[in-house]
């Protein structure tokens, strides 16, 4: 088959479209002919080398197609193993495309509890783009931050693939969402989605603006931060508020005044992914709502993966950037 292939960690320049040892079908497990397939902020990370993935290796977490074994339409969950715990996955849990082979390519063979039947009505550009981000968010909202109707959501960061699924989602159930952003236009495109507005987080005061825009200005229920900004996060939330936390593209570290938290009754929750249960939880979400998947910002084909993931990097993009695999 063909692939983009991941010849050595680095730069985008790594990845090379060459030809890559089809996926033989294991007990358990389904291959599936991939139409379309998604980036994400954690496949630069696998590129950069920092999971250890194997080499040559084709990265990938995200993809839609059909299964070889009876040509149904299904998008690929890449949550594998999660276990029996929802609280947390358990000890064989791994993101697909960091240490077996992923969605960059024509075939991919997953755990057949992987498979999951792709919604009437989603391109296959849409489908492709639903799963790590729509999972991932669906977590932080509802299983980990128990957002609900009537609340309010601060969003951090948007322009992303989980701050605008973020958007559609808590928007959907009845929940008012503001965003922050670099670039006028991306919150301008956040409340085409659903959101109510929004701030630069440019200006230093970001989390004094943010909460003014809050019910009584007393801060928000839930700050969703895919960035990592945990102590300004912690500004904009009202006492008693939830931080949920899923990512660090900014900051990997932060300083909290601890006196402040306790006494502010703060929850400082992490997640990552999700199981099964989240995932079909957020497709029924998806069709009973009616909720749109995040917007594809640009397609790729396959073997022009190199500059999808430089376009990715640029940060000029809103929503989702994905990889046509046929015909290319």
């Amino acid at each position: 088959m063909r692939a983009a292939v991941l010849k050595g960690f680095g730069d985008a320049s790594n990845l090379v479209y060459e030809d890559f040892p089809d996926p033989e079908p294991e007990p358990g497990s389904t291959v599936v002919r991939l139409e379309a397939a998604a980036l994400n902020w954690h496949d630069v990370l696998v590129r950069q080398g920092r999971y250890g993935s194997p080499l040559p290796h084709v990265p990938g977490s995200d993809g839609a197609g059909t299964r070889v074994d009876d040509g149904a339409e299904v998008m690929i969950l890449p949550s594998l193993w999660w276990g029996s715990d929802e609280r947390a996955p358990g000890p064989r849990w791994e993101i697909l495309g960091d240490h077996r082979p992923g969605t960059y390519a024509e075939y991919v063979r997953v755990p057949s509890e992987c498979v999951v039947r792709k919604p009437a009505g989603l391109s296959w550009s849409h489908a492709a783009a639903l799963p790590l981000v729509g999972l991932t968010t669906y977590r932080a909202l509802f299983t980990r931050a128990r957002l609900r109707a009537g609340e309010s959501l601060l969003v951090l960061g948007a322009g992303g693939g989980v701050a605008t699924m973020a958007v559609s989602l808590a928007a959907g159930i009845g929940a008012t969402v503001h965003v922050t952003s670099s670039a006028t236009e991306k919150i301008d495109a956040a409340v085409a989605l659903g959101a109510t507005g929004g701030v630069s987080y440019r200006d230093p005061g970001w989390p004094t603006a943010a909460r003014a825009l809050s019910p009584d200005k007393a801060g928000f229920d839930v700050v969703l931060d895919p960035v990592g900004t945990w102590a300004q996060a912690l500004e904009a939330v009202r006492p008693g508020g939830r931080v949920v936390v899923l990512g660090s593209a900014r900051a990997e570290r932060a300083d909290l005044d601890v006196r402040r938290f306790y006494f502010g009754q703060y929850d400082l929750l992490g997640t990552t992914m999700g199981s099964l249960a989240d995932f079909a939880g957020l497709v029924d979400l998806v069709e009973r709502r009616g909720i749109v998947p995040p917007p594809v910002d640009r397609e790729f084909p396959l073997s022009d993966t190199a500059d999808a993931h430089r376009h990715l990097e640029s940060g000029r993009g809103f929503g989702k950037v994905v990889l046509r695999i046929r015909g290319t």
